[in-house]
């Protein structure tokens, strides 16, 4: 998945201003104090990954799910939409400093009882959740995308989905770009491609 924004803007708009968004006051109010208070705003999902990852949990109907990168919590609402009446989402991400803001708009969208927060590294957490997962979203650092991959594959039962964020990485990857993380997002990407017990799409 890469961000909207690399669509010329005139479009950008138009696809934003036709596409219903779901808790959309409370989800602007979290874009605004993200581009405020937080660095690196451009983490942020945004309107169209954020109601893409909505429907697909709507559709899928998870009973648990895992996020690998909280940042300020607006993927985390939005794949919260899916969850079924006792679906649980656990959420991870190793910058303290971002917790609050996440906790905060994850207790206003009503799903405190659905989310779980962990602090910290996430291949050390990981093994600790005895869990399988319906859905995942790998948004983290992108050099460990293949390590997630391994530790997570033999507890993803059939039909589950993976999504990962940014596999292209601004186009470095399909440029053949040497920069470590587009190098490891390729690793990653032929991975998927290779695998027999999977089926997978950029």
């Amino acid at each position: 998945m890469e961000q909207s924004n690399w669509l010329p803007e005139v479009i950008d708009d138009y696809v934003q201003a036709h596409t219903a968004v779901l808790p959309r006051e409370l989800l602007d109010e979290l874009e605004r104090t993200t581009y405020l208070e937080v660095m690196r705003p451009q983490m942020l999902s945004g309107y169209l990954q954020g109601q893409y990852l909505a429907l697909t949990s709507r559709l899928k109907r998870p009973n648990r799910i895992l996020e690998v990168g909280t940042y300020t919590g607006y993927a985390t609402i939005c794949l919260a939409e899916g969850l079924t009446a006792g679906g649980i989402l656990h959420t991870i991400d190793s910058n303290p400093e971002l917790e609050t803001v996440a906790t905060k708009y994850i207790q206003r969208a009503a799903r405190a009882e659905q989310i779980i927060q962990h602090q910290g590294d996430a291949l050390q957490i990981i093994p600790t959740l005895d869990e399988t997962w319906d859905l995942v979203f790998l948004d983290a650092d992108k050099a460990n995308y293949t390590a997630y991959y391994d530790l997570l594959f033999p507890r993803l039962p059939i039909g589950a989905l993976l999504i990962a964020d940014n596999v292209l990485w601004q186009g470095k990857v399909a440029r053949g770009s040497h920069e470590k993380r587009a190098s490891a997002l390729a690793g990653f990407n032929k991975k998927g491609l290779k695998d027999t017990l999977v089926k997978n799409f950029l």
